[in-house]
């Protein structure tokens, strides 16, 4: 997700406010198949969204002063991941 990445609170206020959103271990959530914080996770992704589109100028990103890109991972234990990017344009 692109967000404000100048200050590091920024990331932590996010993460409190997700957990309190979406709690771990809610007895709300069945699927439980990978622990109480699978169906969590699931829902935080399509919260936070799982694509991004963003300006390339020049050959470098356009992004402005303060915005970073954060790849979230909302589960307690690391995973591998890929990412795929694609590039349009000129």
């Amino acid at each position: 997700m692109l967000c404000e990445n100048a200050d590091p609170d920024v990331r932590s206020d996010l993460e409190r406010f997700f957990s309190r959103l979406v709690p771990d271990g809610d007895p709300l959530f069945e699927h439980i198949d990978e622990g109480v914080d699978d169906m969590p996770a699931h829902i935080r992704s399509i919260l936070t969204k799982m694509d991004l589109t963003m300006p390339v100028t020049n050959g470098s990103l356009d992004l402005g002063t303060w915005p970073g890109i954060y790849l979230w991972e909302h589960r307690h234990r690391g995973h591998q991941r890929k990412l795929s990017v694609t590039v349009m344009g000129e």
